[in-house]
């Protein structure tokens, strides 16, 4: 670990990192998911509104007020949770913030990424910005001085029941600002001490209430549901290029995605979908197809299928904002009045519901799309391609295998996704003494829709490997293909070449996973129109 002493003297506010990005302006009005995610991908920085920095101090000075006249408020003149009987002594009441975060220093697993670390950092300055959590305006104003250096907590990703929020995670931002733990910055881990003086900042003195309302909310699982919804949309996209390209190699029936029969049950995502492959494929109603009249479900009903993800993203959106931007701490203090309300808004259950309800529709794309391999491997469904797809052609082509393995890492990805897809909030467990007797487990579902998205992008990655192997081979049978689908050939061909002989994949997958995550596999399609 480097300390302060190695590190270089700070450049000027604003002279590095991303002083060219747009800004995200904070507590002018809500913001969304895609200004999270624009935030911790550093392509934007935040700012305060102008007056917010008075809307945080009458709240702060509330607080402060009701301290002086020695009034009872919970976490402040008490202990914590079920240890709320516990009077603290007025001389010890200071001790409790520092406390806390440093007995909460106890979580476990891979620690979060810098993407993933930031948008946890963008919803707290969210929620706190919202006035009803009594902490210091200059407080907020640090969180984005190191947010707009990348100064950033470095988080472990266990240890949060969802309720009272991400308890253990956010007490890693709490110990950034006092100068306590590790954190990131330009690349490195560094002691958040050494980064401070780096950027020529004093630690903070965390004032009564300040880590309990950083801590006390729901700002981990909805900022890595803001990254998941994200992800979620490309799949969605990637999923009708694929599904077309699937359809056009094996000569499938165009006319299963004519727009009647989506007027016929008019679900707006199956009708997107379709609109989406019906373009793909060049359709216009014509003669009857002279193929294959029905082509299985995995072609036939992916608008369907795919349908319910683009629909349910428009709600889980709309809960992700409510939840980004709301007050979530505990316990609020009314800025207007002062007054401290004693409540739960940390609960997580409606973030929670939605990573669940993601964690379904983003595994069964994973599932639709590993059906559709299975076809495209088998010469019994592919419409006279290759068996496996095997592109060697001689004497030797029988001891060669093609896409064989890829169609079982598929399969194995694909269980794996099925497999997490049970709710996390049914697990909810009694901790705490019982005080925290019903839990939400949002963050455990947040994470678990993570890692759904992670198997099911190396599902699509060897998908778009197998289709632009598909029209290659289509192509050199002396067939032919739809505009789009040699256009996703060819920039699969970009970086992979055709399989005519054995060799590993890994390296293949890789390289379009990476084309994947950075939106390079549909060149010609606007891919912000999910």
């Amino acid at each position: 670990m480097t300390n302060k002493h190695s590190l270089p003297r700070p450049e000027a506010e604003g002279a590095k990192g991303n002083h060219r990005a747009r800004t995200v302006i904070i507590g002018a009005g809500p913001i969304g998911a895609e200004d999270v995610l624009a935030i911790a991908r550093g392509g934007a920085r935040v700012e305060l509104a102008a007056d917010l920095r008075a809307r945080l101090g009458v709240g702060a000075q509330a607080l402060a007020d009701r301290i002086g006249a020695g009034e009872r408020v919970y976490g402040v003149t008490t202990g914590f949770g079920e240890s709320c009987v516990t009077e603290v002594p007025d001389a010890h009441v200071p001790e409790l913030p520092l406390n806390l975060l440093r007995f909460h220093g106890c979580g476990t697993g891979r620690i979060f990424d810098e993407v993933e670390a930031a948008a946890i950092v963008v919803a707290r300055i969210a929620s706190l910005a919202g006035g009803w959590s009594a902490v210091r305006p200059e407080l907020v104003e640090r969180l984005c001085v190191l947010l707009n250096h990348r100064a950033l907590p470095r988080i472990p990703a266990e240890g949060s029941v969802g309720a009272s929020g991400d308890l253990t995670p956010l007490s890693y931002i709490a110990a950034l600002l006092v100068g306590e733990r590790e954190c990131s910055y330009e690349g490195q881990v560094h002691s958040a001490s050494a980064v401070l003086a780096r950027l020529e900042l004093e630690p903070l003195r965390l004032a009564p209430k300040e880590s309990l309302a950083i801590m006390n909310g729901t700002s981990v699982m909805t900022a890595l549901i803001c990254l998941a919804i994200a992800r979620a949309e490309r799949l969605g996209r990637l999923s009708a290029t694929i599904t077309a390209t699937a359809s056009d190699a094996m000569a499938g029936n165009p006319a299963h995605f004519d727009a009647r029969i989506y007027a016929a049950k008019p679900h707006p995502g199956s009708i997107r979908y379709a609109g989406w492959v019906r373009d793909h494929l060049e359709y216009t109603p014509g003669p009857a197809f002279e193929g294959r009249i029905q082509d299985r479900y995995s072609i036939r009903c992916a608008p369907q299928i795919v349908g319910v993800l683009l629909d349910a993203l428009a709600w889980m959106r709309a809960w992700t904002q409510v939840e980004l931007n709301g007050a979530n701490d505990n316990p609020l203090i009314d800025p207007d009045t002062g007054g401290a309300l004693h409540g739960g808004n940390f609960y997580g259950g409606h973030a929670c519901f939605v990573a669940d309800a993601l964690k379904n529709a983003v595994a069964n794309l994973a599932d639709l799309h590993d059906r559709q391999l299975a076809l495209l491997c088998s010469s019994h469904s592919n419409a006279g391609l290759p068996e496996n797809l095997n592109g060697r052609q001689g004497p030797d082509s029988a001891a060669h295998h093609g896409f064989k393995a890829m169609q079982i890492a598929a399969s194995a990805l694909t269980a794996e996704a099925l497999k997490l897809t049970m709710p996390a909030s049914v697990f909810s467990r009694s901790t705490e003494c019982h005080n925290q007797d019903k839990v939400s487990m949002g963050t455990i579902a947040a994470r678990d829709a993570l890692r759904i998205l992670e198997l099911t992008e190396q599902v699509f990655a060897i998908l778009v490997l197998a289709v632009a192997q598909a029209v290659d081979l289509r192509v050199r049978a002396g067939g032919s293909c739809r505009a789009q689908s040699l256009a996703l050939r060819d920039a699969v061909r970009e970086r992979v070449p055709f399989v005519d002989a054995d060799r590993r994949q890994d390296g293949d997958i890789a390289a379009i996973l990476a084309m994947l995550r950075a939106d390079e596999l549909l060149p010609r399609l606007d891919t912000n129109q999910v």
